[in-house]
């Protein structure tokens, strides 16, 4: 069955270790769009942080950002979106004091204040780098609950890979845990990792999946691609599971197809193999 919508995760996948789409990729992508076929990033990126991206391909794209919340066109339609109830947001971060330093609170907001922070500390490292190019969009509240005025798109969390492996365990055993989901990325190699908490609805492949059905496409119709623990569920709805050579090694062990790294357009690679040539039966 040929392919008609092909998901890609953003970083660690189509970005390589400069943050940028390699030739390679982009011509990929724009001859699979130029033959009818869907592309959509699907990232756990905000849809601001996302659009650089977007816009360094040349191709019409859908965007499926924060982890599944909203689905919106490179053009800013949005099509979908399923938001954090306030009150679970607020439970969230009375529960998660202890790691309040990487608290954030992200909003659907046109700009300014999309996210939230106590304190905005542009030489705090990796989180740093990230306040530095986001800054325009960032705003701060002291305490954080007090920005909960409307219903945020989620909390997010993030730190070093211990204390936040921590943090995922705490939110798991509180008792309104099914009031959320959790996504959750890890880069080891830099001791950082992200836990965000959204709907409970959602995730990347819950989105992925609501997006197909009203697209009319069929799962055995679907590529996606991804390094990273949130991107499991998008990867076991689809037809065709690809993973980056340099993902998580726990993705690597579910049998799926694995491509060339992200410094090696592993994209490009998967999209010619079975996007663009017949599609063989994952292993």
């Amino acid at each position: 069955m040929p392919i008609r919508l092909i998901a890609l995760d953003i970083d660690g996948t189509l970005l390589n270790s400069h943050f940028s789409v390699s030739e390679h990729n982009r011509a990929a992508i724009a001859e699979a769009t130029r033959r009818g076929i869907e592309v959509a990033l699907v990232t756990g990126r905000r849809y601001d942080f996302a659009l650089p991206v977007a816009q360094q391909i040349d191709s019409a794209l859908t965007l499926i950002v924060n982890n599944g919340a909203l689905v919106r066109t490179k053009e800013g339609q949005t099509h979908l979106r399923h938001l954090l109830p306030r009150e679970t947001a607020h439970r969230v971060l009375q529960a998660t004091t202890t790691w309040r330093y990487g608290a954030s609170v992200v909003f659907d907001r046109p700009r300014a204040n999309q996210v939230m922070l106590e304190t905005i500390d542009l030489e705090d490292g990796i989180r740093g780098a990230y306040y530095k190019r986001n800054l325009p969009f960032l705003g701060e509240a002291r305490p954080l609950e007090s920005c909960l005025t409307e219903d945020p798109i989620q909390v997010m969390l993030s730190g070093p890979v211990a204390p936040m492996r921590e943090a995922e365990t705490a939110l798991r055993s509180v008792q309104f845990s099914g009031e959320f989901a959790l996504a959750v990325t890890v880069y080891e190699a830099k001791d950082f990792s992200m836990l965000d908490v959204i709907n409970p609805r959602i995730s990347k492949g819950t989105t992925l999946a609501e997006w197909a059905g009203q697209r009319g496409y069929a799962r055995q119709e679907i590529l996606a691609i991804g390094d990273n623990h949130n991107d499991e569920e998008m990867l076991s709805f689809a037809g065709v599971p690809v993973v980056m050579e340099n993902a998580v090694p726990e993705l690597k062990t579910r049998g799926w197809h694995v491509t060339h790294t992200n410094d090696d357009d592993g994209v490009a690679a998967a999209i010619e193999r079975f996007a663009l040539r017949e599609t063989p039966e994952c292993a």
